[in-house]
């Protein structure tokens, strides 16, 4: 762990890192990273690096766990060995399985579960780097990736931490001011302004408890246009695809199919009127046969040989007897 700083605000009114206090750090994501999975978002939020994965609705095994009126979410928080300075052990801890059950805990609100009776929704979020506030990290991620996989949702769901350092309320903690700073509020909001989940760590008063909701909702807003706009993005596509209006575009395209092409123009199949000319004459057909009668005249019969004409002139028993007698 590094040295505590000496201030953390300056005369400026500036942050270590060179944000206001009401600022949030960078942040970029991207959706459809894995294919094998039914949503996926990767997100870059300052130094913390999450990745997010949804399979689902798929049924749910074993039977007993099913709910006969709605789908079960389960939501799987875990920090990657690597992701820290210091190795953490590897598997699930207090700390991931607490994350874990208020983060399922915010999205159960928002996902139209009732439309998937007897079904599960798996949401993995795993961070690869960390840097402070990576539980709302990861719930931005999973909200993008739940919207990646097309699951029924009233809207999407931001997150955003609000904390004190030097007396004063700032907007998302770096990993110092998470360390060594006053207090530590996470909080997580719906498009329509409904808070899902709220977490404290430290000592404040009831107006800067409230400074700090303002503050983490208006860090939620920022958060989702960079939602929303991610998602545009990506089925901006759909829009450039050109679909025939009028009724001659559809005409044209039916002719342009009955008409044969150059290459079947310039085949070798046979047409109808050449295969006329290759029909043989009735008088053709009539020498023919006279020919083949010839020559069957023709042909003479080798003595010695038998044939039905020497079978007809044998002489039967009968004719025997008379002479004998």
């Amino acid at each position: 762990m590094s040295d505590k700083p000496e201030k953390f605000i300056d005369e400026n009114g500036l942050r270590l890192d060179g944000r206001r206090v009401d600022e949030i750090r960078p942040m970029k994501m991207e959706i459809g990273v894995l294919s094998r999975a039914d949503g996926s978002c990767y997100l870059e939020w300052g130094k913390n690096k999450v990745l997010a994965a949804v399979y689902g609705p798929r049924e749910l095994h074993p039977r007993r766990l099913q709910k006969a009126d709605s789908a079960l979410i389960r939501y799987r928080y875990n920090m990657a060995a690597f992701s820290v300075e210091d190795r953490i052990r590897p598997g699930p801890s207090r700390r991931s399985i607490e994350i874990s059950k208020v983060s399922r805990e915010a999205f159960e609100p928002v996902v139209l579960t009732h439309l998937y009776p007897g079904a599960v929704i798996d949401v993995f979020a795993e961070v690869l780097q960390a840097d402070a506030g990576t539980r709302t990290a990861a719930i931005n991620a999973a909200s993008m990736a739940l919207a990646d996989a097309g699951i029924p949702m009233k809207g999407l769901v931001s997150a955003c931490a609000a904390g004190k350092v030097d007396g004063q309320m700032i907007l998302d903690l770096d990993k110092a001011e998470d360390n060594f700073g006053d207090a530590d509020i996470p909080m997580a909001i719906t498009s329509e302004g409904e808070i899902t989940l709220l977490q404290m760590d430290g000592d404040i008063t009831q107006e800067e408890f409230k400074k700090a909701i303002e503050m983490c909702k208006e860090g939620c807003r920022q958060i989702l246009e960079l939602q929303k706009e991610t998602l545009k993005n990506k089925f901006a596509k759909l829009d450039e695809v050109e679909i025939p209006d009028e009724e001659e575009d559809v005409s044209a395209l039916v002719e342009s199919t009955l008409e044969p092409s150059e290459e079947e123009e310039e085949s070798d199949i046979p047409k109808i009127e050449d295969a006329e000319e290759d029909i043989i004459d009735d008088d053709e057909i009539d020498d023919k046969s006279e020919d083949e009668e010839s020559d069957y005249e023709d042909v003479e019969i080798v003595e010695g040989e038998s044939s039905f004409e020497d079978v007809d002139e044998a002489e039967s028993p009968e004719d025997e007897e008379e002479e004998t007698a």
